[in-house]
């Protein structure tokens, strides 16, 4: 089947987000034809524009300037020769701006009128800069500049045109203040197309971090999900296969709980897709919290562990955020009891201290083969849930061989309610 490609403009939602950077002339110049960094081809059309420019403002500055040469054949050769070089600018700058200097200098030398001539010159140094060669950029320029003042001030009597005089040092301070002004620039544009070249390395950086955190999350929400339920429904699996023969009713009760257990992940699961499907929308159903303790109590004795609930302290009202980590916490300490633990009993105390909600949970022991607590990413996940919200998990083994799980979640600035 053929794919079915929506409209332009069609495939992102809410209203176009403005670009950032450069207007889109300034941008061509200073990222390339595509907005990119990267050299391009041969810039064709500018380079012939510039060449038009420069052959007819030299045309018009020679019928100004009767005492200089007129432009003929050879100077024609020069100004073409300096405008061409300009062609390889994209890919070597150096080369462009040292051939523009010279075929300038060989221009001014034999004595043919001033102009535009200077312009092939200032754009392979703005391409030189930009494409950070700075040094050679200044050299080229400085060479052009002291050619002219020998050409100027002594070399003139030897050069056509014949009975030419010395050149004023206005002159030569206007050239220079050229030639400054146009590094100037230069530089200028360059050290912005840094910042743009920052901005966006920026940005692409702090995209990368969103899209690993958003990742980290789903990758808790979703071990949390399926290491609880799966725990309930490994053990009453066992329970009901053990007890298949000798007591259906047990095994008809451990697969009621099966089909529970499993349904209430599917549920969870599908709402951790939907909201990978759609980014930015409300959750449809609410996410699950400290009010949902008592379920989490059942399907532990659905396993076979009896939970103790304390709760103490005045309950304040919390956050969506600290209400699920809390819970997921809770939920993913009872499952490590129940998957490492041979302890039949466990303890859930809830604590409201001033600005911080405190959970504990704890048990008897001893660890059933592995290491008590559970070894897999289960604790790493608990913790990172804490550290996001600015908080601390302390877990660790009891004198009496039990472990225990203590999390700390502050709560600054939210108002109390009487439990």
């Amino acid at each position: 089947m053929e794919e079915q490609q929506s409209p332009p403009g069609t495939a992102r939602r809410g209203p176009p987000r403005r670009r950032k950077g450069p207007p889109p002339l300034l941008r061509r110049w200073v990222r390339g034809p595509d907005g990119g960094d990267g050299p391009a081809g041969a810039p064709w059309r500018s380079t012939v524009a510039l060449t038009l420019i420069v052959l007819a403002g030299s045309h018009v500055a020679g019928r100004s300037q009767a005492a200089r040469a007129p432009v003929d054949a050879f100077a024609l050769v020069l100004l073409l020769a300096g405008c061409a070089v300009l062609l390889i600018r994209r890919r070597h700058p150096v080369v462009a701006v040292f051939g523009a200097s010279s075929a300038v200098m060989v221009y001014l030398g034999a004595g043919y009128p001033y102009g535009p001539v200077f312009l092939p010159v200032a754009v392979g140094c703005f391409s030189a800069v930009i494409a950070g060669y700075r040094r050679q950029a200044w050299c080229a320029v400085a060479m052009l500049w002291l050619g002219h003042l020998l050409v100027a001030h002594w070399l003139y009597r030897w050069l056509p045109p014949s009975g030419d005089s010395a050149a004023p040092w206005s002159q030569e301070v206007a050239v220079a203040a050229w030639a400054v002004a146009v590094v100037a620039i230069a530089e200028l544009v360059r050290v912005r197309r840094e910042q743009w070249a920052k901005e966006r390395a920026g940005r692409a950086a702090a995209a990368r971090r969103r899209a690993d955190q958003e990742r980290l999350r789903i990758a808790r929400e979703l071990h949390d999900v399926l290491a609880h339920s799966i725990s309930v429904i490994n053990v009453q699996a066992g329970v009901g296969l053990a007890l298949l023969d000798s007591d259906p009713d047990q095994a008809r009760t451990a697969l009621t709980t099966i089909k529970s257990a499993s349904k209430e992940a599917l549920g969870e699961v599908r709402q951790v897709l939907e909201n990978l499907r759609t980014p930015g929308e409300a959750p449809r159903s609410p996410a699950p919290g400290l009010d949902r303790l008592p379920e989490l109590v059942e399907q532990a004795a659905s396993a076979g562990l009896t939970v103790e609930t304390t709760t103490g302290g005045r309950r304040p009202a919390l956050p969506p955020g600290t209400d699920l980590a809390a819970f997921r916490i809770v939920q993913e300490a009872l499952t490590n009891v129940v998957r490492h633990s041979a302890a039949r009993r466990a303890r859930v105390a809830i604590g409201w201290e001033p600005g911080a909600l405190v959970l504990c949970v704890d048990d008897d022991g001893p660890p059933s083969g592995g290491e008590a607590g559970g070894s897999g990413n289960g604790l790493i996940g608990m913790r990172e849930r804490a550290a996001a919200l600015g908080g601390s998990i302390e877990a660790g083994p009891l004198p009496s061989g039990g472990f225990r799980v203590t999390a700390r979640l502050p709560l600054a600035g939210h108002s109390e309610e009487t439990s």
